[in-house]
């Protein structure tokens, strides 16, 4: 249950949204998909190399990002101090009818948003779903030797076609970010208060008030 104070607590108060494991999670992550992206523009457009490394400097950093890609989130979910994230990750998979309404609508039906809104679930889910693609395609196209050249082909379009939209994607959720200080100043300092939770999340804010089982 997330940490809150009494029904009686003041307008300013203040509720944990992402404890240190998650924002560290967030945050390897997007270092990682950063990197992954600044190596791959020279590997797409072969005129970028040598401007800053070598070629064989930067697939090597672009492999080992990419083998790294998964150990934040599955170091961050396996042990005891992974409680808070297994619980979202459980949210990402439990949907609504009027959150499917509100994501067909694009926003436009009316809405009582839990923890996270339909296009938060909907984002975290492709960032999961583009981790595993990206890592199956990526060993495939690294250690080619087992595979055919149909394979090989289909792995490559795969690879450079998600990657893509993963640009797209994540251009997206930094723009969300920026406009949206109170979720963003969330991923960073964990916290927001009572009044952002009743604006945005309402339902995860009853959830809050509920009592404690003791």
């Amino acid at each position: 249950m997330e940490a809150h104070e009494l029904p009686t607590e003041p307008a300013g108060a203040v509720f944990v949204r992402f404890d240190r494991v998650e924002r560290a999670a967030h945050w390897m992550i997007a270092i990682l998909f950063s990197l992954l992206i600044l190596t791959a523009i020279p590997l797409l457009f072969g005129s970028f190399f040598g401007l800053v490394l070598p070629r064989f400097r930067v697939e090597r950093i672009h492999l080992w990002a990419g083998l790294v890609l998964p150990l934040p989130l599955v170091v961050s979910v396996v042990g005891p101090w992974g409680r808070r994230l297994r619980h979202d990750i459980r949210r990402f998979n439990y949907w609504r009818r009027d959150e499917v309404r509100w994501l067909r609508s694009l926003g436009d039906d009316a809405l009582r948003a839990e923890k996270f809104n339909p296009g938060q679930k909907l984002n975290a889910i492709f960032v999961g779903a583009s981790i595993l693609v990206m890592l199956v395609t990526g060993l495939m196209l690294q250690w080619f030797g087992s595979f055919s050249v149909s394979q090989r082909e289909g792995a490559t379009f795969v690879h450079d076609g998600f990657s893509l939209v993963i640009v797209l994607v994540i251009v997206g959720h930094v723009y969300m970010a920026i406009t949206h200080p109170g979720s963003l100043r969330s991923m960073l300092t964990g916290t927001v208060t009572r009044q952002w939770a009743a604006r945005n999340a309402p339902a995860w804010l009853d959830e809050l008030d509920q009592p404690k089982e003791r």
